[in-house]
């Protein structure tokens, strides 16, 4: 797959594409549901697939300080873009002159000169150009002008509830790692380096890992859940998975300030994980971040912890 970073890096002999644009945080259930029409509309006119998204978020340019948390990095966004059939990922630099570019300017600059697009796929909800003055039937409208055709997809509903970002970032505001996990298809990752912390869960006999999340990651509410520990490559691959105890917060036991995540890979302390980069994936939340009158009471809670994610992770 290949992954440009800015108009310049698209070939310059790029013939044509289907295309589909968004931000695609998350690559959630009701992105998969877009890129899989726009996969197979290329199967169809056999052209490439290059899904278009923006890096930063267009919210931090037009309102800085507004970023919202993101619930992917973009290297595990592109890699999750991959998996669903992407030819390319072309990451748009979002600035306040893009910001400003017309909807007319946008294609043609972006989709037609760049891409060579012969077909559009979208979002029914898709906005863009200055001010999101632009929407799906003026793409279409725009695509007459610029010879492509354009197709909006219906927004996935669940329970009544749309599939989006910030329902996902709701979800896992409110602890819910469970009801994050059924709209993004998958439970949810925090990725980044492997930092030495206080080493009080050595000490306690759970050693953790501490991970140094990217600014803006999105991590659930303060509290101690049940999930995953990822060793990856440089690369991002994945090198190895144990089922661990997780625990986001400030450790208020031991008067903690600094938020912290952590996650204690079940049964083994043995491993050397300082420096690598590692993900956390959470599957379900046990209890919140409880303040513990000792820490023989602490350790005792932490035991019943781990029988509780041993049985939720079996097999």
């Amino acid at each position: 797959m290949y992954r440009w970073y800015g108009l310049d890096d698209v070939p310059a002999d790029w013939a044509g594409c289907v295309a589909t644009i968004g931000v695609f945080d998350g690559v959630h259930r009701g992105h998969q549901r877009v890129v899989a029409r726009a996969r197979q509309v290329a199967q169809e006119e056999h052209l490439p697939l290059v899904v278009i998204t923006f890096d930063p978020h267009p919210d931090e340019v037009v309102r800085p300080g507004s970023h919202p948390p993101f619930l992917t990095t973009p290297r595990r966004q592109a890699e999750l873009l991959a998996g669903l059939g992407a030819d390319a990922v072309f990451v748009l630099p979002f600035t306040l002159e893009t910001s400003r570019l017309s909807p007319d300017e946008f294609v043609r600059t972006v989709l037609s000169e760049r891409l060579h697009a012969a077909v559009v796929v979208v979002g029914e909800d898709f906005r863009f150009g200055h001010k999101a003055a632009g929407d799906v039937p003026l793409l279409a409208q725009l695509g007459e002008k610029y010879d492509f055709t354009a197709e909006g997809v219906p927004l996935l509903v669940t329970d009544g509830v749309t599939m989006s970002s910030t329902h996902i970032r709701e979800r896992l505001a409110a602890g819910d790692v469970a009801g994050a996990a059924a709209a993004l298809g998958r439970p949810h990752r925090v990725e980044g380096v492997v930092v030495r912390g206080h080493m009080r869960g050595r000490a306690l006999g759970f050693p953790t890992a501490n991970l140094e999340t990217p600014p803006h990651t999105a991590t659930p509410a303060d509290g101690v859940y049940a999930g995953a520990l990822v060793s990856l490559d440089l690369d991002g691959t994945e090198v190895a998975r144990w089922p661990a105890a997780i625990s986001v917060g400030t450790n208020p036991t031991f008067g903690g300030t600094d938020r912290t995540v952590e996650a204690y890979a079940l049964d083994r302390d043995d491993l050397d994980l300082y420096g690598t980069h590692a993900a956390i994936e959470f599957i379900a939340r046990l209890r919140g971040n409880d303040k513990f009158d000792s820490v023989q009471a602490l350790v005792a809670q932490m035991r019943e912890d781990v029988e509780e994610v041993r049985s939720l992770t079996a097999g």
